[in-house]
């Protein structure tokens, strides 16, 4: 080896661009060999003891192991300041290679390369539930995640509130709110059709997996954190096509699955930067075996080495006031002439600005003129000095400025009513409480949704990101009560923007709660918001299901075991004909649900796109050119 070791050093000697004060630049080296660079592989060929290592014949041509040259670069006999058998870093090692540089080590869990079943999303179901293996079932998941058929829209805006009546959609355009029932798995595959690198940010509430009676994830717990991954990874890896390059993700989430999620995200999104936001929305706190539970988490998912995250916005009765005359060294008239002009003041309030002064003219620091004075940067010796921002840029910042009259004269003062976005949020605006159940029982009454998020926690995310994008779209694809919708209008009203939703749910509260809470705050706010379409991903299977979950008795059921063997989509492995139709009949009805339930094949609960035209599904005239508009299909 220390021969290999000579020949390699005594070539790179030969070339500056791989030395620096007669030291190999082991790096340079190194992404030469990555990149295929010809100047290093020349150098190489030159030694018949190298290119007899590090090329193999092919076919008459010589092939450059790259891999074990880099290898051989980065062994400890290539850093001969080194005392020890690695590099000079910390790390887990697998006696050769850091685990964080290996392709081979992964975050993993059981089910970790599966997709579950369609009938996995809905959340009020606890059966033992099926795992697509992605090599082993490609055919089945294909069909699962195709497009879908979207039916039933419907538009509302502030003609259609005011009547309480929607309206045909006809076309869906790009400057629509869009909200839609069903499995948001299946949803995110068919928006991705259209909106494939479009979103600018997700945020997401999805269920927290307490191990408690209140865990609304209530699937197959032989692999508690396995499965809840598995449901997550699905969802995160469509919805990252979804976003835009430099596109954020914020994902809340308590302490349950807390470093699982932040371990998941760091996995799926390798050139983003991840960051931990504590947030307090629940003051009263829950009460566990050693501590008291007060805040949970917000999960800001950033492209890397950006600056993404506007300020945060300091209450009026915050702000530090400080003078905007400049001061000390380099603070003069003469050190930046267009920082010379006048702050007009009326009534006490700051009216405007006027012109850069010309040299020759030097005025007393506050002039009346008629009804309003004008005020220079000149300090109390009578020093001319200069403001903080130059004339053309001074119009941006007015807001942040105030008049104070102060001994015969009036004072300029600048007091920044923004800063630095911190990493504990804690106001009584993120109350759960009162700014998430109060206020949605105020806007939709009856509404049984649990553990709506505040308002202004969602609004403040968001605001966060997109901020300072008007025309941002935000995607929400755990939609639940509906509050990312609502934290979008507000913000629009807030400043003016046209910023988009996008909100999926599946469960049926979405008719009754949901949309109608995006209703409500239509009609409150007096056709100020823009209006919103409703869709549905086209009902095959599902139309089942809910059928059998609505049923009161077992002769209903009945009926729709009937239409089951009549047009139903049975699983592969069930063949209800053989099933004794009165033993059906004797079973309890709770036990009758899951039999039949347990029969449908859920990769069939939706319309794949491809049966547009099927006639067996009956879908309308008007949904068909709906669905063709959504998807940019021409007949």
């Amino acid at each position: 080896m220390q021969n290999l070791l000579d020949d390699l050093t005594s070539l790179l000697q030969a070339d500056q661009a791989f030395i620096s004060d007669g030291a190999i630049l082991k790096n340079a080296v190194i992404e030469a060999a990555l990149n295929m660079d010809p100047r290093l592989l020349e150098l190489l060929m030159k030694s018949d003891t190298i290119k007899a290592h590090f090329f193999t014949p092919v076919a008459g041509a010589l092939v450059f192991d790259k891999v074990k040259f880099q290898d051989f670069v980065s062994n400890k006999a290539f850093l001969p300041d080194s005392y020890t058998a690695f590099k000079n870093r910390i790390g887990l090692t697998d006696g050769r290679d850091y685990l964080s540089q290996s392709r081979d080590v992964l975050l993993a869990w059981p089910y970790k390369d599966c997709v579950l079943e369609g009938g996995m999303t809905k959340e009020d179901k606890g059966r033992q539930e099926v795992f697509w293996n992605t090599t082993l079932a490609p055919d089945d998941i294909t069909r699962l995640f195709e497009p879908k058929v979207l039916t039933g829209w419907e538009r509302w805006d502030a003609d259609a509130v005011a009547a309480g009546k929607a309206k045909p959609v006809g076309e869906l355009n790009d400057g629509d709110n869009l909200l839609i029932k069903g499995n948001n798995l299946l949803a995110l595959y068919s928006l991705k059709a259209r909106y494939a690198g479009n979103v600018d940010c997700i945020y997401i509430d999805p269920p927290y997996n307490p191990p408690s009676n209140s865990n609304t994830f209530l699937y197959n717990n032989r692999f508690n954190h396995s499965s809840w991954l598995t449901f997550m990874k699905n969802r995160l890896e469509v919805a990252k096509q979804l976003l835009k390059r430099d596109g954020s993700l914020i994902v809340a989430i308590d302490e349950n699955e807390f470093f699982f999620l932040g371990a998941l995200l760091m996995e799926i999104f390798p050139d983003h930067e991840v960051h931990s936001v504590s947030i307090v929305h629940n003051p009263r706190g829950v009460q566990g075996t050693n501590f008291s539970y007060i805040n949970e988490y917000a999960l800001f998912v950033i492209p890397r080495a950006a600056k993404v995250i506007a300020g945060r916005k300091i209450e009026e009765g915050e702000v530090d006031w400080a003078s905007f005359r400049n001061w000390g060294g380099e603070s003069e008239r003469k050190d930046a002439k267009n920082c010379f002009y006048s702050v007009k003041v009326k009534d006490g309030q700051i009216v405007g600005f006027g012109d850069v002064l010309r040299d020759g003219e030097h005025p007393l620091q506050t002039v009346e003129k008629d009804d309003e004075y004008e005020v220079f940067p000149i300090d109390t010796k009578g020093v001319e000095r200069k403001w903080r921002y130059a004339r053309q840029t001074v119009d941006e910042i007015k807001h942040l400025l105030r008049a104070v009259w102060r001994k015969g004269r009036y004072e300029i003062e600048l007091g920044k009513d923004f800063g630095m976005m911190r990493t504990v949020w804690n106001d009584t605006r993120y109350d759960a409480n009162s700014y998430g159940s109060q206020l949605l029982k105020e806007l939709v009454p009856g509404c049984e949704f649990t553990f709506p998020k505040s308002l202004w926690t969602v609004h403040d995310c968001i605001q966060a990101v997109v901020g300072n994008n008007k025309d941002a779209l935000i995607l929400d694809f755990f939609a639940g009560s509906g509050t990312t919708g609502h934290a979008v209008l507000e913000l629009n009203k807030s400043d003016g923007g046209s910023r988009n939703f996008i909100m999926t749910e599946q469960l049926s509260y979405v008719e009754t709660c949901t949309k109608q809470r995006i209703i409500n705050v239509m009609k409150k706010a007096q056709a100020e918001y823009p209006n919103f379409v409703y869709v549905e991903l086209g009902n095959s299977n599902a139309h089942f299901s809910d059928r059998i979950e609505a049923a009161a008795d077992i002769a209903t059921l009945q009926a729709i075991y009937a239409d089951v063997l009549a047009t139903g989509y049975l699983r592969y492995d069930v063949d209800l004909s053989a099933f004794d139709a009165d033993d059906f009949a004797a079973l309890p009805l709770d036990d009758a649900k899951r039999v039949l339930m347990g029969c449908l094949d859920a990769n069939h609960l939706y319309v794949n796109l491809g049966s547009l035209g099927d006639a067996a599904f009956d879908i309308s005239d008007e949904d068909a050119a709906a669905t063709r508009s959504f998807y940019g299909i021409t007949e």
